[in-house]
């Protein structure tokens, strides 16, 4: 907004009065606020920071401790420049002292050789101070206008940061509390660049203020929330101090966000709300109660004479105790992300969280409807989130009674889709195999009672003796029978491991060369890893 001890020396009325630059050249860059004519030497008490301070010298001290203790008074309290008419008091130039002290503090110390109108280069400094601050109005008000006329419309979160950067011509990502990147605008960079080891880069950058900008990260940070519920944080990307625009831009965006979402939360409140609660009542029963029909009907997701499709939607980590909260605020943002989905694939459905690991769907198409396309259609509006999900689709039913039975293999798909390696956009039973079927079999006795036969004198081994010989049979069997291999992934020696093994077949009574045996443990393993999961 204000202009620099550079841009003033440019001025007409500046370049009449022959300007040299004695000491202090590289602070010619400092902002000056304001110009004040002052002869006496106690002036700096008396002043703000950031005036240019013009004198003739007439009431300046002549002995050196005198002028370095006024330039140093003059420093101290962040005055932009001096600048000295040589006419009346020194005619040729300025004593040694002045200059150095000038030098040492980086102040700019400017001389006119010639006689010039202080008061004429007051006015013209402060014409370009109101000019620079009318041009900072008028860029605030087209900002608020801007961000006003999205806030009306209810402009989805991209549209608000693709304006921050358009406006700003920097990149702009937005947060969770926890770190973990909700949007993002690039402004034509890499992506991989700007979001690498995001989290672990932000949580470094903490700041006092609701809006402020961390020098050290090159990021302008401010608060998104409304009625003392925060929820984020937008950061631009600014490798320079901000402009007084940027700040603007970023806070009237953050205002925008948090209205956006107020909104979106009170529109759909009562909507999702509605849809977790037929979700909930048709997985709780094998019957689905008589009116959920006709409930889902006025929600505009009929169900008779429909494809129906469960469908479950998991953020692409598994999640520790100690991400519990966090992940609720995730699972929140991904409702709302399916949801929006759906209707951008234009396919009719009832979303919602029922639980604390999962966003669940129950698609409803027609007859006529090709279920894959649909399917793919869906996965790549889901997968347009920044945060990686994993989505998970039961098998296509014909009536409300089998939906529950399409909704719950969904969900055991996505649990087995987690440890399935692999890039699907969606995956169905047959995509994870045996670990697939042993999540629908979960609760089933006579798995858990095989798996317990198999393991339990390993597992007691490995309790009793602080072994680790089950982790040797897992590598084991996930190497297919390859000792080497096994070995390696154990970080261990192949000796030493052929010694656990060994040990293994001792406590177990098998041998490890009947593929029987390994077939049976492996899957006593994947059952017991199953049942752990869940």
């Amino acid at each position: 907004m204000y202009p620099t001890v550079s841009e003033i020396l440019a001025l007409p009325v500046m370049r009449q009065g022959a300007p040299t630059v004695v000491a202090g050249a590289s602070g010619l860059s400092h902002r000056v606020r304001w110009v004040h004519a002052a002869e006496v030497a106690d002036i700096a008490h008396l002043l703000r920071g950031g005036e240019l301070v013009l004198t003739t010298g007439i009431a300046l001290p002549d002995d050196p401790e005198g002028l370095t203790r006024y330039v140093d008074e003059l420093a101290g309290i962040g005055a932009a420049g001096i600048v000295v008419e040589l006419v009346r008091h020194w005619s040729h130039s300025l004593p040694p002292a002045l200059s150095a002290a000038a030098e040492r503090h980086r102040l700019p110390l400017i001389t006119l050789s010639r006689e010039t109108r202080f008061v004429a280069v007051t006015e013209a400094v402060v014409g370009l101070i109101v000019d620079a601050q009318v041009a900072e109005l008028r860029t605030a008000e087209q900002v608020h206008e801007t961000f006003t006329a999205l806030t009306v419309a209810g402009a989805e979160p991209a549209e608000v940061l693709r304006e921050v950067t358009r406006a700003s011509g920097l990149p702009v990502v937005l947060e969770t509390l926890a770190h973990d990147v909700l949007a993002y605008d690039a402004g034509g960079e890499a992506p991989g660049e700007l979001l690498a080891d995001w989290a672990r880069r932000s949580r470094a950058v903490t700041v006092s203020e609701r809006t402020a900008y961390h020098d050290a990260a090159g990021w302008l940070v401010t608060v998104v929330g409304a009625r003392g519920n925060d929820w984020g944080r937008l950061v631009l990307l600014c490798p320079e101090p901000p402009a007084h625009h940027h700040i603007v831009i970023v806070e009237r965006a953050a205002s925008a966000l948090a209205v956006h979402r107020l909104a979106a939360r009170d529109r759909e409140g009562l909507e999702r709300h509605a849809h977790r609660t037929l979700l909930a009542e048709l997985l709780a029963a094998p019957t689905p109660p008589p009116d959920l029909v006709a409930r889902a009907t006025g929600l505009g997701v009929p169900l008779e004479n429909r494809q129906l499709i469960g469908v479950s939607v998991r953020p692409g980590t598994e999640v520790t105790p100690a991400q519990a909260m966090a992940t609720q605020e995730v699972l929140r943002d991904l409702a709302e992300a399916t949801s929006l989905a759906t209707r951008r694939a234009r396919v009719a459905a009832l979303v919602g969280i029922v639980d604390d690991i999962s966003v669940r769907a129950l698609l409803s198409l027609t007859p006529q409807a090709d279920t894959q396309s649909v399917l793919r259609r869906l996965a790549k509006e889901i997968h347009q989130s920044p945060r990686p999900v994993v989505l998970a689709v039961g098998t296509t039913v014909g009536t409300i009674s089998q939906a529950r039975r399409s909704l719950v293999e969904a969900a055991h798909v996505a649990q087995a889709a987690l440890r399935t390696p692999g890039t699907k956009p969606f995956h169905r039973l047959d995509d994870v195999r045996l670990r697939g079927l042993l999540h629908l079999l979960a609760d089933d006795d006579r798995v858990t009672a095989f798996a317990d036969r198999e393991l339990a004198a390993l597992i007691a081994r490995d309790a009793t003796h602080g072994s680790r010989l089950l982790d040797t049979l897992r590598h084991y069997c996930e190497h297919g029978g390859n000792k080497s291999a096994a070995a390696a992934a154990a970080h261990m020696s192949r000796t030493a491991y052929y010694q656990q093994l060994a040990r293994l077949e001792q406590i177990l009574g098998v041998s490890l060369d009947d593929p029987e045996s390994v077939l049976s443990l492996h899957v006593a393993l994947l059952a017991l890893d199953v049942r752990s999961s869940g």
